[in-house]
């Protein structure tokens, strides 16, 4: 039981909490669509650990000789592929009736993001940037279920923020990938992920400063843009910036450092800097929109 529940990967779950951004940036507290805001949540976290079991059972022959993903379930023997399919199957058919119990734009996002990330394990993870555009795609796709999927209309606003944030949390990732390798003397990148063969570090350098700096400018706009004052009633969205530009400036350092970009969300639970700054963006972000001055 304890290897089933690795195997889904909980802690990556708080990569979901985008299907909130809808409720917190439109300052909705409707009972009936918090609800279904909750239960899009659950649909999604299942659906993203049968997507991890499925690219577990695909890569299980290349994670027996990374360094760290050796350790997973299936890789090192402590869950069959069978126990492994049958799971995979029960998650997908449980996310998949919740979405219809949310809406059809729900079962369809959700269908979606099944979709590309099987395109994503079997093909296209190989092919160099589309691979972590289609990562910054589960992401989006988390927002317009907080959204579309709710019935709320998503502004260019929230889209192109959630977009930039998360291609900068891709191409770090793959920035994280090429350290560790380049720390281990006896492997080659393309032996364990095919697509790192056509990164050079100097490339994914100006793709994460390029995609961080967009992420940071996008933010700013956001916040003094007449659109998110009219709505909110305030201007004072723009003290929330700081928290932002730490919390991205933090990331790289720890991105550098080489002891983050590989796991965003054990990033986000381990590193008391990244967590008590997204708290505090949390909160102060919260008390501005539900309490405008």
């Amino acid at each position: 039981m304890l290897y089933a529940a690795r195997l889904c990967r909980p802690h990556q779950y708080i990569k979901n909490f985008f299907v909130f951004a809808g409720p917190l940036f439109y300052n909705i507290r409707e009972y009936d669509l918090l609800q279904k805001d909750f239960l899009a949540f659950i649909a999604f976290s299942a659906m993203a650990s049968s997507i991890y079991i499925f690219n577990d059972i695909i890569d299980v022959n290349s994670d027996r000789k990374h360094p760290v993903k050796c350790s997973r379930p299936i890789a090192c023997g402590k869950v069959s592929v069978s126990e492994a399919i049958a799971l995979n199957i029960i998650l997908t058919t449980f996310a998949l009736i919740l979405g219809f119990v949310i809406s059809l734009w729900a079962l369809a996002f959700l269908f979606l993001y099944m979709i590309i990330n099987i395109g994503y394990s079997l093909r296209w993870k190989h092919v160099p940037v589309i691979d972590v555009f289609l990562i910054s795609s589960g992401f989006m796709l988390r927002i317009l279920i907080g959204t579309v999927g709710l019935g709320i209309h998503a502004t260019s606003w929230i889209l192109l923020c959630g977009l930039m944030l998360t291609l900068f949390l891709g191409f770090a990732k793959r920035r994280a990938e090429l350290l560790a390798l380049e720390n281990s003397d006896d492997l080659n990148p393309a032996s364990i992920r095919r697509v790192l063969d056509d990164y050079s570090p100097e490339m994914i350098e100006q793709f994460t400063a390029i995609s961080a700096a967009c992420t940071i400018i996008c933010y700013s706009l956001y916040t003094v843009s007449p659109e998110t004052v009219a709505r909110h009633h305030t201007t004072n969205l723009i003290y929330t910036v700081p928290f932002v530009v730490y919390g991205i400036f933090r990331y790289l350092f720890l991105l550098h450092r080489g002891t983050g970009g590989n796991d965003t969300a054990r990033d986000m639970l381990r590193d008391p800097h990244l967590l008590i700054t997204g708290l505090l963006w949390l909160m102060v972000t919260i008390g501005i929109i539900a309490w405008p001055v």
